[in-house]
């Protein structure tokens, strides 16, 4: 089959990789209609998440319809089902818990150790993301293998296109997640830096759960304009100084909560910023976290800090008194994607959500390499990339129909 593969910072390839197999009796294999580019993939595309390796299968954003199923799997052949980014075996501690992304079997003992010597813990699985996270083969290719599937995917209504629900893979869940870890009040001004995907999402989520007031700051002016068309005040950083603007927009008081959409690759020529840029080509560091100092500064003291940002190493120069001496409260963390995905897909058929608006692009699967470079270099004007392997010209072979076949001699 074709799939999107790593091959080191800024080289990637579609290339032929072996079929996916079924490996255990939760398994189920899907074909993939519809896989997309999330904007932590770049961080893999710059080479800023250790371990890696050459022929790595990518992706995370996927669907698609059910081909094969293990022994032990609940779904069935011809589903369409959504498949959340976070692979989880559902019975764990953090599991009962709805922890899903803290699930402490998905990620196998051979690949959880070098977690636990980073994290202190050993981290949760994750399609197509890097061998801490498991190294399970990613959504970015025509056929994927999903561990644990009667646990993870949810079936979707015939009703539905792919565009309205392809996102709960990933980027809705974790828009609605960090708008949930603001603790968010009636009446509250909630800011958020980073109009990217996951941004947008979570200024729809801040006003869905009643968020008075949100402020959205970046600057392309897309994403400023999708965001101000969702009614949300907007600070481009390049035209205005941000914390002195956020006093103002608040009576001096400072946002209620803040939401760090940008993780760890803030742009910016802020000294604290261009010292961690050097740092981070030197490899002496591997974050760039000044939107979150300038968040937990411009944060009312007794405010929320909500983090659905990836980070991956450790940070200096943290305002760590400034957190202390606030009485800031933060929560963050991969997303429990399975502990939202029903509600929001009701949500979604009740015409409540809308995920549609966010596509800029639809593409072929063969075009993934090209696409990558794009996203990373023209985020102005590709807001959402979503690859179609049915767009490519050559027609897909049937994977459960091709094994009955007996080779020719």
């Amino acid at each position: 089959m074709k799939a999107l593969t790593w091959h080191g910072r800024h080289d990637v390839r579609v290339e032929r990789v072996p079929d996916p197999e079924i490996v255990l009796p939760r398994d189920a294999i899907l074909k993939v209609t519809s896989t997309a580019i999330c904007g932590s993939d770049l961080h893999l595309y710059d080479g800023y998440i250790p371990t890696l390796r050459a022929g790595d299968v990518l992706g995370h954003e996927f669907m698609g319809e059910v081909v094969e199923t293990g022994t032990s799997s609940t779904l069935k052949k011809g589903q369409r089902v959504v498949v959340p980014f976070t692979i989880s075996c559902g019975s764990c501690f953090f599991c009962s818990k709805h922890q899903y992304s803290a699930c402490d079997n998905s990620n196998p003992a051979e690949t959880s150790d070098a977690s636990e010597t980073l994290m202190g813990h050993a981290m949760g699985a994750a399609f197509g993301y890097a061998h801490l996270t498991g190294g399970y083969a990613g959504g970015q290719a025509e056929y994927v293998r999903v561990p644990f599937s009667d646990v993870g995917p949810i079936v979707i209504p015939d009703h539905l296109e792919d565009d309205q629900v392809l996102f709960l893979s990933d980027i809705l869940p974790t828009g609605w997640h960090a708008a949930v870890n603001a603790d968010i009040e009636p009446g509250d001004t909630v800011a958020v830096w980073g109009c990217g995907p996951v941004g947008l999402f979570a200024i729809q989520s801040a006003f869905k759960l009643g968020a008075h007031r949100v402020i959205a700051i970046d600057h392309y002016p897309s994403r400023l304009k999708l965001a101000k068309q969702m009614g949300a005040d907007i600070l481009d950083y390049r035209e205005v100084e941000v914390l002195e603007a956020l006093k103002e927009m608040t009576g001096g008081i400072g946002p209620d909560a803040v939401i760090d959409c940008v993780g760890m690759e803030s742009h910016g020529i802020a000294i604290d910023n261009l010292a961690d840029t050097v740092k981070a080509h030197l490899m002496l560091g591997t974050e760039r976290p000044h939107a979150l100092r300038q968040m937990i500064i411009a944060c009312r003291k007794g405010g929320r800090v909500s983090i659905p940002g990836v980070y991956g190493g450790f940070a200096d120069k943290f305002p760590l008194g400034q957190l202390m001496e606030k009485g800031l409260t933060i929560k963050s963390g991969q997303t429990p994607v399975q502990k939202y995905t029903k509600d929001l897909l009701k949500l979604i058929e009740e015409g409540e959500l809308d995920t549609t608006f966010m596509i800029s692009h639809r593409e072929p699967l063969s075009d993934a390499a090209e696409l990558y470079q794009k996203w990373h270099d023209e985020q102005d004007t590709y807001t959402k990339i979503v690859l179609k392997p049915g767009m490519d010209q050559k027609p897909q072979v049937d994977l459960a129909a091709a094994r009955q076949v007996e080779p020719a001699e």
